[in-house]
């Protein structure tokens, strides 16, 4: 509930969070698509972590039209942060 309300305010880490809840269904009921629109709320304000997961999002549509271009464009921003698994999922794409 805390996490929610944290996340409707504009906080990263809450966004974060919830989208991780709306994905596994931890106490929310399971939403990819709403864990995903979570996910893209944090990515665009810099976490890495969120910048991944919405990476992946995109790469295999879930939640989203899938968009492999759009998927590198999150990879690198995570990457850029020294995000291992983002580099790891641009590398795997760009291959």
């Amino acid at each position: 509930r805390y996490y929610r309300l944290a996340a409707e305010q504009g906080d990263a880490d809450a966004q974060f969070a919830v989208g991780q809840c709306c994905e596994l269904g931890l106490g929310l009921p399971q939403n990819i698509g709403e864990a995903t629109r979570y996910y893209r709320l944090a990515a665009d304000q810099g976490l890495a972590e969120s910048q991944l997961n919405y990476g992946q999002s995109c790469e295999h549509g879930r939640g989203v039209p899938q968009d492999v271009g759009e998927a590198a464009r999150y990879y690198h921003l995570a990457a850029e942060q020294g995000l291992a698994g983002a580099q790891l999922c641009l590398g795997e794409l760009l291959l």
